[in-house]
């Protein structure tokens, strides 16, 4: 049993951390054991549990997330993966991974500790933008573990034209495997998302920068070539064996220009090209797209925000837990009504 303690981010939240078993290091990285972490809210007291994973240049801080789902009948936990947030150490190359199949331990053992709580509950997946790639591709390989998956504007596809993507993909390869720390000159943030956000510019969020939006996340071309080979996966398909909620805004903006229009549109990633990949998840996939969504769709402002969970709400009473939809209808008509129709 891993023991848990205070977390040293989040008021009313524990975590618990451990040494990756196999975790290799990079070239110039310290001799400090790669770890992850993971985080919960309070203590178990549901049937269900949620695990939630983080984007890139990420971690997990959204705790209006966790209450909303507490509230809602689901232990929460999320996943800080190694060299992200928790687990980011001076000297690590942050965000760093040259197979996206390496987080499968991390993803494996979090599942192992969310059961040492409650021994085969039900747990659904939630992943952010990176991490909605990393877990789709991992879910894909678990069948009949998952209830579900809600998936937060997925890294599923790059933006740009598909055949710029076809041409990178053998010189990622190439590239990579002389040198696969070299820094791939590549941007997925213009500097607005930030800015649109952060309690200190011109948003109502305030996490960590040395955390999230660090300078410290330089996309590499390992990493580039790793995301790459999972985005193929996806478009040949996945055959996900549970049901799959998609949610997006419903617009990108790439402008080098700002404007207030970006409070509320996607910075980061193409919403089409997005939602054109996710049929390949598999044979249960719902799309949804949130107008005046941003990126994280969860730190969209408050209006957006209550559209998004009651779209997450309807899914999981329909798909996750339809016994509490049918309590609520029973309460609503009368249980003798609803026996009548039986």
């Amino acid at each position: 049993m891993h023991a848990w303690s205070p977390d040293t981010l989040l008021a009313g939240h524990v975590a618990t951390s451990w040494s990756i078993d196999g975790a290799a290091h990079v070239e110039g990285e310290p001799d400090l054991p790669l770890t992850a972490t993971l985080v919960r809210r309070g203590e178990p007291r549901h049937g269900r549990a949620v695990l939630y994973l983080h984007g890139w240049n990420d971690y997990f801080f959204q705790d209006h997330v966790s209450a909303w789902f507490d509230a809602h009948g689901f232990d929460f936990y999320a996943l800080d993966l190694r060299r992200y947030g928790r687990n980011l150490r001076a000297g690590l190359v942050a965000g760093y991974v040259a197979d996206l199949r390496e987080y499968e331990s991390e993803l494996d053992a979090a599942v192992a500790l969310i059961h040492e709580d409650h021994a085969g509950v039900p747990i659904t997946f939630a992943g952010h933008s990176t991490g909605g790639l990393v877990g789709s591709l991992w879910a894909s390989e678990r069948p009949g573990l998952l209830a579900g998956l809600i998936l937060n504007s997925p890294w599923l596809d790059m933006q740009g034209f598909p055949l710029l993507w076809r041409v990178m993909f053998p010189v990622s390869h190439a590239v990579a495997a002389i040198n696969p720390l070299a820094e791939l000159a590549a941007s997925l943030d213009t500097g607005f998302y930030r800015s649109s956000l952060h309690a200190s510019l011109d948003g109502e969020w305030n996490w960590d920068l040395g955390l999230k939006s660090t300078p410290a996340f330089v996309p590499r071309w390992g990493w580039g070539r790793a995301i790459l080979a999972g985005q193929a996966k996806v478009a040949r398909g996945l055959h996900i064996d549970t049901p799959v909620l998609v949610l997006t805004s419903q617009e990108s903006n790439f402008s080098r220009t700002w404007s207030e229009d970006m409070h509320g549109q996607d910075l980061v990633l193409d919403v089409d090209r997005i939602c054109a990949a996710a049929v390949n998840l598999g044979n249960h996939v719902s799309i949804r797209r949130i107008k005046g969504g941003v990126h994280d769709l969860v730190l969209s402002r408050e209006p957006v925000r209550a559209v998004l969970f009651d779209e997450i709400d309807r899914w999981l009473e329909a798909y996750v837990r339809p016994e509490q939809s049918i309590e609520r209808y029973r309460d609503e008509l009368g249980s003798e009504t609803i026996a009548g129709h039986r």
